[in-house]
């Protein structure tokens, strides 16, 4: 009994049936497990870590302990500007001469077909 050499041996592909030399079929690799499929190198899926549940940290700490939020909200929401950039007081009182702001907003039409 002699063994098969792999240079002319060949198997099927256990994802699309077509057939490839023995020695380009790969195990086909989930959850870091082999799931008992030998498929093309060509068709092979990679492991996505996603799908590893548990072995990456997902924790998102969302509060914080002992927070000093801001209670001077006027005093927050102002601009400054220091020379040579602006300076001076504008007919609207902003302390940012030649650097006013505008803004505006419009209206958006969602049409849904």
């Amino acid at each position: 009994m002699t063994a098969s050499k792999g240079k002319i041996a060949f198997g099927f592909c256990d994802r699309t049936g077509f057939r490839y030399k023995l020695t380009d079929l790969v195990r086909q690799i989930e959850d870091q497990r082999w799931n008992g499929l030998l498929v093309g190198k060509d068709v092979v899926d990679v492991d996505q870590p996603q799908l590893q549940l548990g072995k990456i940290s997902i924790s998102d700490n969302q509060s914080l302990r002992n927070p000093r939020p801001d209670r001077a909200l006027d005093e927050s929401r102002q601009l400054f500007a220091f020379d040579p950039v602006g300076g001076g007081v504008t007919e609207l009182g902003s302390f940012t001469v030649g650097l006013d702001m505008e803004c505006n907003s419009g209206e958006v039409k969602v049409v849904i077909s």
